[in-house]
């Protein structure tokens, strides 16, 4: 069984829980940025939650089956169709041979996430199916024309209630400060604590890029690469942070001065341009 892709709009990913403890051989995590979503849509159908489902950055995807599925759409809200007939979010839905699901754009959050049962089942590397957009391993992109194999349905559908609110305003993440805080001056560690941040343009898997007031180094030289988790905040040169999504590099030269926690990093996957978020110690 498999699933065609048909359209993709911007970003369309295979995504898993990731490849987690490989850092020692230059790889990342990878994985889904939105953890929850993508183990609330395979709970939906069945599925065990480490399965391999598609991330979807701000919708624009088409499928077409030639064989009877049951798949959940999870993560930010858009509006689903199967067949030009509108169906909802957040459930386990039958999609029938022969039919064609449209995922539209989300009107708040950046990642929509797609579960099948039987997951999708291609080829997996280094023990994951995740797309690593930064060290190109991994299957492909998903382009028009892609095939996705599906794995043999595990189990029923589940009735849960998933409601999926989108954090309007501000988002605030917890962090731990360290291990390179004392590169900051003691007023730019409050500002970094104390002021929104804005996302910029420059986000995707690999981190979000921020704007806000210039944080002052208290040691203006560059560390020696050492090595970055997902959540890392580093401190450019220019006094920019940058905030480290699944995707990240393992080494980086910038002053890492705090980490997301683990939990909250799945928050900053739903943020695009121009949201807003607040550090606060954990």
């Amino acid at each position: 069984m498999s699933l065609l892709v048909e359209r993709v709009e911007l970003l369309a990913t295979v995504q898993d829980l990731g490849r987690p403890g490989l850092g020692h051989l230059g790889v990342s995590p990878s994985g889904a940025f939105d953890r929850p979503a993508l183990r609330q849509a395979n709970a939906l159908v069945g599925n065990h939650a480490s399965a391999a489902g598609i991330e979807c950055l701000r919708g624009g995807l088409q499928l077409h089956t030639s064989a009877d599925h049951l798949i959940a759409v999870t993560g930010a809200v858009a509006d689903l169709t199967i067949d030009d007939r509108s169906v909802e979010q957040g459930r386990a839905l039958h999609l029938p041979s022969g039919s064609r699901l449209r995922v539209g754009v989300p009107a708040h959050g950046l990642r929509t996430y797609l579960a099948v049962s039987g997951g999708v089942t291609v080829d997996p590397v280094l023990g994951s199916r995740s797309t690593d957009t930064l060290a190109i391993l991994g299957p492909d992109r998903l382009t028009p024309g892609t095939e996705l194999p599906v794995g043999p349905p595990i189990g029923e559908g589940a009735e849960l209630d998933l409601p999926w609110a989108p954090r309007l305003g501000e988002t605030t993440v917890e962090v731990v400060l360290g291990p390179r805080d004392s590169y900051l001056t003691g007023d730019a560690l409050r500002r970094l604590l104390g002021e929104p941040w804005t996302v910029t343009g420059q986000c995707d898997r690999i981190g979000l890029r921020l704007s806000g007031p210039t944080l002052e180094r208290a040691i203006t030289t560059e560390v020696p690469s050492e090595p970055c988790v997902r959540g890392s905040i580093q401190i450019t040169s220019d006094g920019t942070p940058i905030v480290f999504g699944p995707d990240h590099p393992v080494t980086g030269g910038y002053p890492v001065v705090a980490v997301v926690i683990d939990a909250h990093t799945d928050r900053l996957a739903q943020l695009g341009p121009g949201d807003t978020v607040r550090f606060t110690r954990a």
